[in-house]
């Protein structure tokens, strides 16, 4: 009569369960590292939050200061922040409280968001016609197509503008301050400003004038007329 161990009966069952206990171990670890993993990741972005803020609002404080004319003590005197603080600010090594950007966006005249929007874009940008927004008007007769990428804030827009032999456009007053400069491509322009007496312009003619009046365009000829219009505002427009 045989005996049998029952050590040899555990033997084959301590067998199979010895990979799969090795195994469970390797999932949890693993799944471990990836939740401490995942929490570093976040907290990362977390704590590099503050000092991409700190570099953005540098960047366009120096931008827009610079595009004003203004040194760092001009711009502590207008807004009321000292130069120091500018300076730190400018550097990347402080980020201001929303009392300080009110103060140096009015001393700057732009908005709070012109402050804290990031400008990282490339310098040079081409513009396909199939990419460009135009603005269409009188079933086609007026036609703007901007010359420059919507989106962000600009002190300067560029179009070039098609009217219809024919056709008179009038362009309601823009805001305080803006002025439009013109130059007639092609054809023949007609342009009243408020109460004056009209202009008619011809290819090659310019005319600079405030547009924060009634303004009229009439292609006075009876081909297409071509012009470039720049449209500066006195503040930053979105």
């Amino acid at each position: 009569m045989s005996h049998v161990l029952e050590s040899d009966l555990a033997s084959p069952l301590s067998a199979d369960a010895a990979p799969q206990a090795d195994m469970a171990r390797k999932i949890a670890d693993a799944a471990a590292r990836a939740e401490a993993s995942a929490q570093d990741s976040v907290q990362d972005r977390a704590a590099s939050a503050p000092a991409v803020l700190a570099r953005v609002v540098g960047q366009n404080l120096k931008r827009l200061r610079r595009r004003q004319g203004y040194s760092l003590e001009r711009l502590a005197k207008l807004s009321g922040v000292s130069r120091a603080m500018l300076g730190q600010i400018e550097t990347g090594r402080s980020v201001p409280t929303v009392g300080l950007l009110a103060k140096i966006a009015v001393a700057l005249d732009v908005s709070i968001p012109g402050l804290l929007t990031s400008q990282d874009a490339v310098e040079t940008e081409v513009l396909r016609p199939s990419k460009t927004h135009a603005i269409v008007s009188s079933e086609g007769k007026f036609v703007a197509r901007a010359l420059f990428p919507l989106g962000g804030e600009r002190r300067v827009e560029f179009y070039e503008v098609t009217i219809q032999p024919g056709h008179r456009e009038e362009n309601k007053p823009r805001a305080a301050g803006t002025r439009e400069n013109l130059v007639v491509e092609e054809g023949s322009v007609e342009v009243i400003v408020g109460r004056e007496r009209p202009v008619l312009l011809r290819g090659g003619d310019a005319l600079l004038f405030a547009a924060d009046q009634p303004h009229v365009y009439r292609n006075a000829g009876s081909e297409p007329a071509r012009l470039y219009v720049v449209v500066t505002y006195a503040t930053g427009v979105a």
